[in-house]
């Protein structure tokens, strides 16, 4: 038995180990989590570390609820809106059946009782999109959003479902309750308090999130995790589903404004990792060589049953009363890849004693590993074969960020000029950037261009703007290709005391030349045109836009002035600034950040790449600007 000191520095080797390893796994094309497992195998048949069973049961749910949280945290309204109807078809129904067919083969094939078929297949029911999508991003293979949002919402929601059949089926092999009032109770308990639990607790983190002025930057994470394993543990403690609740309060929380949020999804991202690497090294510890060659034959029967039979058929059933196309709906039943939860599931029947408990564990362990390497394998393959298969966008080699103690009211967007955006082969002085929005970086290759108004944009190169939220759409609209902008009408905000000639210069010269000569401001213009009394909202048609009251101060004065154009976003000409940003006539460039200060970093991320090269102002290596209140 090693000393304590002994067993933390073999347990760093095996992670070290674990990790230099996962290069391979790259070349290869496989899933990382079978470098993991194929570690913590190695370190049992060379006796470095024994397997203890509670030691993999703790890590392992620990680890599940990190990784939940943190899938819930990146899981965007957008996504979800746009397929949640069949991600949780597929999520729950598709569970059922998935148990179902695999119990039934159990049954017919292997000899094992009703129970012990069910239970079997209620292991092996949840996916894991993260193998999925951590591997089609080293093949260099993007899907299309909607198949990506049901295979990503269906991988977070299926977990609670396959717990839950789990739990059902294992009271059941133990002669414990099993009729259908008592697991129609169960459902409604699990389901029922970790839904509540994961909404309640995911707002309540943002709230305290958001609240709590924490001493330092780096108490947040931390925060926010023991919120999550708060929710987790105590949604368990309540007989609920803990996973259902901890993903949920992820979601909750990553689609609410919530201070230093990037910080907090640049921490989460690290410890999702140490997570998975941990928990798949201490279940392949867990994992007897011997007895994986001992069910050689009944594991590949399961593999190929799960795989071919039991995936397609959850997925067919599930997914055609939604409209999927039947390329994505053969996509989604080969990417069924199972991950750890399987895994971690399996531990509940052995660590009950049930009976079949070493065998289960064994035959899902075995079912993991052979569904990872064939599928995974395969899956690009078979995305480029049906068509599905988009290539992955550019990734710049340096990022530009935003990070805050207090609420700010910008972002940076960064975006990739493509040889039909409309900013292509166009001067920084020449887009129609709106007010509120500047101009902070140019990457092209791997150079950072420090930018002013001559710089003229190329295909390829990576464009990051600071901008406030509410503009982003006009902003959208000037670096979208140009079918798409035609159909997009940015609005554009005017202060209403900027000069009348502010307005003129967005639309054209026929505008000029009507109000050439003519003094005043935009809002006083507006006002005689529309007649007292003037309301926000009010609005008139002039030179082929609409021009309308956008809000007025608490004395009626017209504070601003929106601008719909009827066609194509407009080109405005811009005079430099001696920094290379452009000003507007009405008003500056404002970061309405609220309380505090905002930090921008840039830091070189290229492979390879140890700081940030070519034109960069002062302190490449690692600049920082502040965007303060009324300017960038």
């Amino acid at each position: 038995m090693p000393t304590i000191e002994q067993g933390l520095a073999l347990a760093a080797a095996l992670l070290l180990a674990a990790i230099v390893a996962s290069t391979a796994s790259m070349r290869l094309g496989l899933p990382i989590l079978l470098v993991f497992l194929a570690v913590g195998m190695v370190a049992r048949a060379l006796g470095l570390l024994p397997p203890t069973l509670v030691v993999a049961y703790g890590v392992g749910a620990v680890a599940l609820a990190i990784i939940l949280f943190d899938g819930g945290l990146r899981t965007p309204w957008s996504a979800f809106r746009q397929a949640w109807r069949p991600a949780l078809s597929l999520a729950t129904l598709g569970v059922v059946i998935t148990a179902g067919a695999v119990a039934a083969i159990a049954v017919w094939g292997f000899g094992l009782s009703p129970s012990a078929g069910w239970l079997l297949g209620s292991l092996v029911g949840s996916t894991d999109a993260a193998a999925v999508f951590a591997l089609l991003r080293t093949r260099g293979v993007h899907l299309p959003p909607r198949t990506a949002a049901i295979l990503e919402i269906e991988s977070g929601a299926n977990d609670p479902m396959a717990a839950f059949l789990t739990i059902a089926f294992l009271e059941a092999l133990l002669g414990r309750a099993a009729t259908p009032a008592a697991w129609a109770e169960l459902f409604v308990r699990q389901m029922g308090i970790g839904a509540a639990a994961g909404l309640l607790g995911g707002v309540g983190l943002a709230a305290m999130l958001n609240r709590l002025r924490l001493p330092t930057a780096g108490l947040y994470p931390v925060l926010a995790n023991a919120g999550a394993l708060l929710v987790f543990g105590g949604t368990m403690a309540l007989h609920g589903s803990g996973f259902l609740a901890v993903y949920l309060a992820g979601l909750v929380a990553g689609n609410r404004r919530v201070v230093f949020k990037r910080g907090i999804l640049l921490v989460q991202d690290g410890l999702a990792w140490l997570a998975q690497v941990v928990m798949f090294v201490a279940l392949g510890l867990l994992a007897d060589p011997q007895r994986l060659r001992a069910i050689l034959g009944p594991g590949v029967a399961l593999a190929v049953a799960l795989v071919l039979v039991a995936r397609p058929l959850a997925t067919f059933l599930t997914l055609l009363p939604f409209r999927v196309s039947l390329r994505e709906i053969l996509l989604i039943a080969w990417t069924g890849l199972r991950g750890a939860t399987p895994i971690v599931l399996a531990l509940f029947p052995l660590a009950a004693g049930a009976p079949h408990g070493e065998l289960f564990f064994h035959l899902v362990f075995f079912a993991v590993l052979l569904s990872a390497a064939t599928q995974g394998w395969t899956l690009p393959l078979v995305a480029r074969a049906l068509g599905l298969a988009q290539p992955a966008p550019p990734a710049p080699p340096v990022s530009l960020e935003i990070l805050s103690l207090r609420h700010v009211d910008a972002d940076i967007v960064e975006y990739t000029i493509g040889p039909e955006s409309r900013a292509a082969h166009e001067q920084l002085r020449d887009l129609a950037l709106p007010d509120g929005a500047v101009v902070a970086m140019v990457v092209r290759d791997a150079s950072i261009l420090a930018p002013r108004g001559a710089t003229r944009l190329r295909p390829g190169d990576h464009v990051f703007v600071v901008l406030r939220l509410d503009v982003r759409d006009q902003v959208d609209a000037v670096f979208a290709p140009v079918e798409e902008a035609r159909e997009i009408r940015p609005e554009i905000v005017i202060a209403g005391e900027a000069p009348l000639e502010e307005l003129a210069a967005w639309l054209g010269d026929e505008a000029a030349a009507e109000l050439a000569g003519r003094g005043g401001t935009v809002g006083e213009w507006l006002r005689e045109r529309l007649g007292e009394p003037v309301e926000e909202g009010a609005g008139a048609e002039w030179a082929g836009a609409l021009v309308y009251v956008r809000e007025l101060d608490e004395n009626g004065a017209i504070r601003q002035v929106g601008l719909v154009p009827g066609s194509a976003t407009p080109r405005r000409p811009q005079p430099d600034r001696p920094n290379g940003h452009r000003e507007h006539a009405g008003r500056g460039t404002q970061g309405n950040g609220g309380a505090g200060q905002a930090v921008v970093q840039v830091a070189g991320q290229a492979a390879g790449q140890g700081g940030v090269e070519g034109h960069a102002p002062q302190g490449a290596d690692a600049e920082e600007r502040e965007i303060e209140r009324g300017g960038a």
